[in-house]
């Protein structure tokens, strides 16, 4: 049972780091986030001993978090609707992280940092993929569109709109992204008296 302790503890920071690097960005406090975890400094540094491996955990632990939001949104809607809901997910996650990805991806030198980095790009697009596909199936969103281009179209925003604090922006710029990539299934006609 030894090892629960620090299973728990590291937990806390995560959770910790979480919330600080969203408020703060990449280059924030370490020691802020053992506080709020209510542990030491010399606590956070065993188990995560630099801050790129405490920022990939983040990473790695959010991008989990949206694979699984993926296959729940499959599960719960229609293919059109799943994708574009989770579109808005990951377009909400992008922003709040204030460029930690970015941060990881440019700043990563190390081989093991690469290629970790290199699973979490490996699971993210798996997971658009397959939310893509179903939608391509069905008419909702346009042939000739692949699961790369919706990721960079999430990273263009959140890197257009990384010192806004202004929300609403990244959601109109995903909106305008959404209307390039609808199919003609899904494209609704004008109503009656509506201006063109």
């Amino acid at each position: 049972m030894g090892w629960r302790p620090s299973y728990e503890v590291g937990y806390r920071i995560l959770g910790a780091a979480r919330e600080v690097f969203a408020r703060q960005g990449a280059g924030a406090s370490l020691k802020e986030i053992a506080r709020q975890a209510g542990t030491g400094s010399a606590t956070l540094h065993r188990l995560f001993p630099s801050r790129r491996a405490l920022l990939q955990a983040v990473f790695h632990d959010r991008v989990e978090d949206l694979c699984a939001m993926a296959a729940q949104r499959a599960k719960d809607s229609e293919p059109g609707p799943a994708l574009l809901a989770w579109l808005r997910d990951l377009n909400a996650y992008a922003t709040a992280s204030r460029g930690l990805a970015a941060s990881l991806l440019h700043h990563g030198r190390d081989a093991d940092l690469l290629e970790q980095n290199e699973g979490c790009q490996a699971m993210i697009t798996s997971a658009a993929r397959a939310l893509l596909q179903r939608a391509q199936q069905t008419g909702a969103v346009r042939p000739g569109i692949l699961a790369e281009d919706l990721l960079a179209l999430i990273n263009a925003i959140s890197l257009a709109t990384e010192h806004h604090d202004d929300d609403e922006q990244a959601n109109r710029l995903l909106d305008i992204g959404i209307g390039g990539i609808r199919g003609q299934a899904a494209q609704s006609p004008p109503s009656p008296g509506s201006e063109g």
